[in-house]
């Protein structure tokens, strides 16, 4: 007789097992947020004359803008001549390195066995990619906003030309994963006392230690 499927999650009752799911989740958060992103911000040019040019700043995961083209061939802005630009920056090194550890914690976070000292290497691998990645975000910022655009371009240099991006790409998934990446790295160090508890290093601690109303017997001389 056949029986139907049944779920068990009894080991979620568990702290051990509870940790893990938040694990796996939070890495889902962490990686899922930025590596699908794409963005676009629009650049305004107010020329002299009155007239405006406008250009498309469209950037995506994992952000190496020195390989965004703001313009492509030769083009005229605001009656100036302008050959081929691109963007300025790359943080595809800290965003993928970020990623990366995600993806090995989502991975290992559905292994039955956790090791301790492999766990704790997770934790320090979160707190440095979360922050190089926290300053890859901002540098991505920082190149994609009226200042970093209007450096970039010959002509937002020129006189009586006024450049400013009129509209930005939302940046909440960036600042969610960077978040999620922090979250990790609290979440992997409360997982390390759990792991820790079921080493030989914290049995031998207290099996070292004598019980109450146990009195030591001097060894003989």
């Amino acid at each position: 007789m056949m029986t139907g499927f049944r779920l068990n999650l009894s080991p979620l009752k568990e702290p051990l097992g509870f940790v893990k799911l938040v694990e796996w989740l939070t890495a889902i958060f962490a990686f899922g947020s930025c590596s699908g992103f794409s963005g676009k911000n629009i650049m305004s040019l107010l020329c002299g004359d009155g007239r405006n040019d406008t250009l498309d700043a469209n950037f995506h995961y994992p952000f190496r803008l020195s390989a965004v083209p703001l313009i492509e061939g030769n083009a005229t802005l605001c009656n100036q001549s302008a050959t081929t630009t691109h963007m300025v920056g790359d943080s595809a090194s800290s965003v993928e390195f970020f990623v990366g550890v995600a993806v090995v914690c989502f991975l290992y976070s559905m292994v039955a066995l956790l090791d301790f000292l492999l766990t704790a290497v997770l934790v320090f691998l979160w707190l440095v990619c979360s922050s190089a990645w926290a300053k890859g975000l901002q540098n991505v910022k920082d190149a994609t906003d009226t200042a970093g655009i209007g450096n970039t371009l010959a002509a937002c240099r020129g006189a009586n030309v006024t450049c400013e991006v009129t509209e930005f790409a939302s940046m909440r998934p960036l600042n969610i994963s960077v978040v999620f990446g922090y979250l990790n790295m609290l979440v992997w160090a409360g997982n390390a006392w759990f792991v820790y508890k079921e080493t030989r290093w914290h049995s031998q601690k207290f099996s070292t230690q004598p019980g109450p109303g146990r009195q030591q017997v001097p060894s003989p001389i």
